[in-house]
């Protein structure tokens, strides 16, 4: 989870999301601009570079003050137009969560839905990407992912039918260890028409950036980092560390900022997405898309801190 944040007051926050394009809180980091987007490299189509998942986050069985949470939280990423929220079926209800959100929201904003199948066969995928289409109330997935390459052989035929036939924009595979790198090497050099990549991709878990960042930069396929806090050891690490003040110079106001930041600012990565229930971790991290993305100097110059720390 982020670092504390002076929690908003959540009626206000509703109110002013309707009314104004984004809720600062680091004005520095404002830009008139608008958010950081990022192509597609299959199309062109730009994304925020900061989006959410929602693994642990989103799967819950409740009702009242935990999904409002939740709600609010959305609320606060309609600020980005086309954002994606990235989801699966082995989150448990995500799906079915994010479905019975989304109609709620105080104004109607296209996102970027990005779910996977997860199963094998033929059969069972084409039951599970139903069932993910019925869930989260849509017609249409923009993405659709081999989650963690199961069975993606079999999948990935059924995934280019339904591109060819609209149901899904773009066909996407991922993993989220550094042991299965070399198999998403081999599945990329194997896939001509791959659209996504997701991985994990941190100042913790650098190792992507060895090898698939760049294959993905030459292939031309878009990359989402998933794990951008290491499921939260970024935050033990930072914990009771003061944030170097050529950090703030550079528009990064938190330590949720500066990982973020050092992770879309590599040429490859398209987004990044964060997991969070709570709004005010939402928008901060945010902020990582508002300003200028950073150059190799400072992103290396970031490296020899976190080593440090």
């Amino acid at each position: 989870m982020n670092e504390q944040i002076p929690d908003p007051d959540r009626r206000l926050l509703l109110q002013l999301l309707g009314t104004l394009p984004f809720w600062p809180l680091n004005a520095g980091a404002q830009t008139a601009s608008g958010p950081i987007r990022k192509p597609i490299p299959s199309s062109g189509e730009m994304l925020p570079v900061i989006g959410i998942g929602t693994s642990r986050v989103f799967d819950v069985s409740g009702s009242g003050a935990e999904l409002q949470g939740l709600l609010e939280v959305l609320a606060a990423l309609q600020a980005f137009d086309d954002a994606m929220i990235d989801t699966s079926p082995m989150y448990g209800n995500a799906e079915r969560v994010i479905g019975e959100l989304l109609p709620g929201l105080p104004q109607p904003t296209r996102f970027f839905l990005a779910t996977k199948v997860w199963t094998r066969g033929r059969r069972g995928g084409i039951a599970q990407m139903n069932e993910s289409f019925r869930l989260l109330g849509t017609d249409v997935i923009d993405l659709m992912q081999i989650h963690n390459l199961l069975d993606w052989r079999t999948h990935i035929e059924t995934l280019r039918e339904w591109k060819a036939a609209g149901r899904i924009r773009y066909i996407g595979i991922t993993h989220y260890h550094e042991g299965a790198h070399e198999d998403l090497v081999r599945v990329m050099q194997r896939l001509p028409d791959l659209d996504f990549l997701q991985v994990n991709y941190s100042p913790l878990e650098p190792e992507a950036g060895r090898r698939l960042l760049p294959l993905a930069q030459e292939r031309g396929v878009a990359v989402i980092a998933n794990r951008p806090f290491a499921r939260g050891a970024w935050f033990d690490l930072t914990r009771g560390h003061p944030l170097p003040g050529w950090a703030r110079e550079a528009g990064i106001g938190s330590w949720a900022q500066f990982a973020l930041k050092w992770i879309v600012s590599h040429p490859a990565v398209t987004c990044a997405i964060p997991g969070t229930a709570k709004v005010r971790h939402m928008l901060d991290n945010m902020q990582a898309a508002r300003g200028a993305l950073l150059d190799e100097a400072t992103r290396h110059r970031m490296q020899r801190l976190v080593r440090n720390l």
